[in-house]
């Protein structure tokens, strides 16, 4: 699904839609929080013989939880450690595997399996437990890409991730907002908070009304495509969260974006579509750009003809690294 626009109106003057419907939905919010309160009375945690970091968010959709585990994963392995992850797999057909990039599509296991499995070996699911329980024997920590409102495990330590532009939304709960859970039970069971962006609502101010954590300020870093590609048009497509992230990302490489396409997050591509983007481009002139999370959900010959944008985590604090690695282990 698109992340819906009412979630996060604009600061100054919001349409009537965005004032409206959150109170509308309001009984319904109230119910899906009085069924994740249920869940977790009834849980019986599960917990591995290894260290297991959950990297999870508060809001539905994109935070930056993908890139934070990824950047983790590289930073245990500098500390002498061997991680693996563990994903649910969302987009795939929930069957838990060990997850191969060169024999499994997004279809089997999701697209943000396949992005992890490039990095580290990763095993998906709808059951977390035997997720871990195959995982656990072929390293020496897991992380955990999502699953901070999963009462079923029983973590080391969860980091919060938190988008610092587009902070908490309208401050609602689901259906009405794009909460979780609260941002106050959430910081409570949190070891640390990572903030990706500038602190635009002041999210770590207001974390410390709940319990003081250490927040860690980072940034998505995009890389130039490989080839020279400054020269010339493109038309960006997206099936993420919030494309148009990834369209300002592509700006700040100085791209020439003559146009763009959105698509609903986790979007499998089609052939109707892939026709589509590929008269767009050619109407216009221009070549077709894409994000790493798109490009494992294409077809082989469409994916070599479209560029490519990767990116990276960066944390602001030269140390922020070792830190957050020392935190996850109970070294500190």
């Amino acid at each position: 699904m698109k992340t819906p626009r009412f979630w996060y109106p604009p600061a100054k003057n919001p349409d009537r839609l965005s004032v409206v419907l959150p109170n509308l939905l309001a009984p319904l919010s109230w119910g899906f929080a009085a069924a994740g309160g249920v869940r977790r009375l009834v849980a019986t945690p599960f917990r591995p013989q290894i260290p297991v970091i959950c990297v999870g968010n508060v809001v539905a959709g994109g935070a930056g939880k993908t890139p934070v585990a990824l950047a983790l994963a590289g930073l245990f392995r500098d500390y002498g450690e061997k991680p693996v992850f563990v994903t649910r797999g969302y987009g795939g057909n929930g069957e838990n595997i060990h997850v191969e990039p060169q024999r499994h599509h997004a279809e089997e296991v999701g697209d943000e399996a396949l992005l992890l499995a490039a990095a580290a070996p990763t095993w998906a699911g709808s059951d977390r437990k035997i997720s871990m329980l195959q995982a656990q024997a072929h390293g020496t920590c897991i992380i955990m890409d999502d699953g901070m409102q999963n009462p079923f495990f029983a973590p080391t330590a969860s980091l919060l991730v938190v988008d610092g532009e587009t902070g908490l939304g309208n401050g609602h709960m689901m259906p009405a907002g794009p909460l979780r859970e609260s941002f106050g039970a959430a910081v409570r069971r949190a070891a640390a908070m990572i903030i990706i962006g500038r602190d635009k609502h002041r999210l770590a101010a207001q974390s410390r009304k709940y319990k003081r954590v250490p927040v860690f300020q980072a940034h998505i870093r995009p890389a130039m495509p490989v080839g020279n590609v400054r020269k010339g048009k493109f038309i960006a497509f997206a099936g993420i969260a919030r494309p148009e992230k990834f369209y300002q990302t592509a700006k700040t490489l100085k791209l020439n974006i003559v146009g763009t396409a959105d698509f609903p997050d986790h979007h499998l591509y089609t052939q109707t579509d892939i026709d589509a983007l590929r008269l767009r481009a050619e109407e216009q002139g221009a070549r077709l750009l894409t994000t790493e999370k798109d490009a494992v959900r294409l077809p082989p010959d469409f994916r070599a003809e479209t560029v490519i944008l990767p990116i990276h985590l960066a944390f602001e604090a030269e140390d922020a690294g070792e830190k957050l690695v020392r935190l996850c282990l109970g070294l500190v």
